[in-house]
């Protein structure tokens, strides 16, 4: 990627970039029904562009995403940013999201599962098509990966897989969370600061939470904040938590952290109140768009590592900016589960070789670190170079990577 020469290059090559991208229209949408099983489900290949002189060809990965209310746009949204944080974690993989709009608590989930799986399956990728298959998102569970590759008769169309299917078992390793912790991890050690020296903030404490957790506290910082509506709010704790409530927390055993949270010297505030708290780095774990122009203003992190899909809005990216606040954006930080899933894709090692040996698993793991930490280092070079934010500059390496 060659560095503009000034500033106002930059500028014009960013805008330049991102007209393109603007310009682009999706490259399938695709609405899928069943309705004697009630089911309907999407699916969004927002680009392949980057994906095209890979070694898979055209084709597009992203989650599959499991909620009542997804819809063709909320996909949209999605497979956008898809597309760019596949970019940016220098993947040969374009963007794309699915959903199922259901309740996969509810009775009878499997059998719309199966279905919406069949009903996609002349798309995927080892059948032709451009979709890379399917994966894990909110309202995921492991047993739905042994669903869907038990209806399809084949284990290359489902990422995150256990390692005995050939998988890395990206959210049981939370390989996510290593991602946004490693990128929290680079900018600090960039700006010189000592993390033994830091204390942290997870809101949400899922698969992603628990990743962050369980690969940001050996660093040395301290995890005095932590939110989760399974948890009951937010928690404060004033000296970190004891080791016992740490492992729960990463296991995500609730109720046992519960217990141990009500019984040790914790306080409860209301659930929102993570946001706020007067912590060094705080990490955006739940859901999207939590943090915006109404309450930007009371957060007192100074770096903000995203982990959830677009955490902030726009607005707030900006006003955090001009204030001094750094924000990892989620396309750069929020990487290491796609990057999983292409380690699954790309791979040449056995499934009976990987369940021996977890290689898979540690390539994930190695190549989330390298990238990671790579790209924010790009980034936040062009922030200094050039004086933008860390949004444009992440973008335009993504933008480069798309169309150069």
């Amino acid at each position: 990627m060659d560095a503009p020469a000034t500033r106002a290059d930059f500028l014009s090559r960013f805008h330049e970039l991102n007209d393109r991208f603007e310009a682009l229209e999706p490259e399938m949408e695709l609405t899928v029904r069943d309705p004697e099983l009630d089911v309907t489900g999407h699916l969004v290949v927002w680009s392949t562009l980057a994906a095209r002189k890979g070694p898979l060809g055209p084709c597009a990965k992203g989650g599959t995403r499991l909620t009542r209310t997804v819809d063709i746009e909320e996909l949209r949204m999605l497979s956008r940013i898809q597309t760019l944080k596949n970019a940016a974690a220098g993947l040969a993989l374009g963007g794309a999201k699915s959903g199922l709009a259901a309740d996969p608590t509810a009775p009878g989930f499997e059998t719309k599962y199966r279905r919406f799986v069949d009903l996609l399956k002349p798309v995927l990728h080892e059948n032709g098509g451009v979709f890379g298959g399917f994966g894990y998102d909110l309202g995921g569970n492991p047993i739905h990966c042994r669903w869907a590759c038990d209806q399809l008769g084949s284990t290359r169309s489902f990422t995150g897989k256990p390692v005995e299917l050939g998988g890395t078992d990206y959210d049981a390793e939370g390989i996510a969370g290593l991602g946004v912790a490693r990128a929290a991890a680079t900018a600090t050690r960039l700006r010189g600061e000592e993390l033994k020296e830091m204390c942290y903030a997870v809101q949400g404490v899922g698969a992603m939470g628990a990743g962050v957790i369980r690969y940001f506290n050996p660093t040395g910082a301290q995890l005095t904040w932590i939110s989760d509506p399974r948890l009951g709010g937010t928690w404060h704790l004033p000296n970190g938590p004891e080791p016992a409530l740490l492992n729960d927390l990463i296991s995500m055993h609730f109720q046992s952290a519960i217990e141990r949270l009500q019984e040790g010297e914790y306080h409860e505030h209301g659930l929102e109140e993570v946001l706020f708290a007067p912590v060094d780095i705080l990490f955006p774990c739940a859901t999207q768009e939590v943090l915006h122009k109404d309450n930007e203003m009371r957060v007192q992190a100074r770096i903000i590592s995203e982990g959830a899909n677009n955490p902030l809005t726009e607005m707030a990216r900006t006003a955090f900016h001009e204030r001094g606040v750094l924000v990892l954006p989620d396309f750069i930080a929020n990487a290491g589960g796609v990057i999983a899933a292409y380690v699954e894709m790309t791979s040449s090692v056995g499934n009976e070789e990987n369940a021996r040996t977890r290689a898979k698993v540690e390539e994930a793991k190695r190549v989330t670190r390298e990238k990671v930490a790579e790209n924010v280092t790009q980034m936040l070079d062009l922030v200094e170079r050039y004086e933008v934010e860390p949004v444009v500059a992440g973008r335009y390496i993504a933008l480069s990577r798309i169309f150069e």
